[in-house]
């Protein structure tokens, strides 16, 4: 069995925003020694504002990697880990979108 056209663009979408989360969040952790997590929009200001580009983009990374240190460490109930997945996959998805848009458009195909 075959997969459409449009299955294999949406496979494709999907692992490239996982990618680019996973990329994200690590080189935010590389240049500041700290971890990427949502608690950088608790400070707010301007540190807030700048930390939402990088955490709009590598927030599936982050939900996925507290989703299994969730589970690992306090035991969560896996129906809360497969919703989590789910989650992080569907931003994975659009996240995914922009960037290969994006990058169509800056290539000009």
């Amino acid at each position: 069995m075959a997969l459409s056209p449009q299955a294999l663009d949406s496979i494709q979408t999907l692992l490239v925003g996982l990618a680019l989360a996973g990329l994200l969040a690590s080189a935010f952790e590389l240049f500041t020694e700290r971890r990427a997590s949502f608690s950088l929009l608790e400070g707010g200001g301007v540190v807030a504002v700048a930390a939402l580009p990088v955490l709009a983009f590598s927030a599936p990374f982050i939900i996925l990697r507290n989703t299994v240190r969730g589970r690992r460490i306090e035991g969560r109930p896996i129906p809360f880990v497969m919703l989590a997945t789910i989650i992080a996959c569907g931003w994975g998805l659009l996240s995914g979108r922009v960037a290969l848009d994006l990058a169509a458009l800056l290539v000009g195909a």
